[in-house]
């Protein structure tokens, strides 16, 4: 499981928690003016652990290397953040499990009212990625070829 952000032009944070499979299992819009290591912690809740209590691991990316998100996710449960870094700069790898998080903001993305930040409320902009993940959802359910 590795919670990501996917930031917009001009708008608001986005925080995914996404299963190996790339479906989207939580998610968290906050103001740009709080960083990503702060944002984790709105993923990383009671809440999410009380519905999925066999996460064991969560991978991350380096934006989320801080104490914070470490205090969040023992905080919330025993869960252990694995931060994923590239070894060299300038050139493309596939990093593990980094690139199902990827893959999903991709997905994401290819709707419209995500593609550019368009809501004036946090809300309003997490219930369009909440109905865009379930339209993925739909779609690999029934077409699972």
């Amino acid at each position: 499981m590795a919670p990501s952000a996917m930031s917009v032009s001009r708008g608001s944070p986005r925080h995914i928690l996404v299963d190996t499979l790339g479906l989207v299992l939580s998610a968290a819009v906050h103001a740009a003016d709080i960083q990503d290591r702060d944002g984790a912690s709105r993923v990383l809740d009671k809440k999410t652990r009380a519905l999925f209590p066999i996460i064991v691991r969560i991978f991350a990316d380096a934006g989320y290397r801080s104490a914070r998100a470490a205090l969040a996710a023992a905080r919330s449960s025993d869960w252990i953040i694995e931060i994923v870094q590239r070894n060299e700069l300038h050139t493309f790898v596939v990093l593990p499990k980094r690139w199902i998080v990827e893959r999903t903001i991709a997905w994401l993305n290819r709707c419209r009212r995500l593609d550019r930040d368009w809501e004036n409320l946090n809300r309003k902009a997490l219930t369009f990625l909440r109905l865009a993940s379930i339209r993925l959802m739909l779609r690999k359910l029934c077409n699972p070829a």
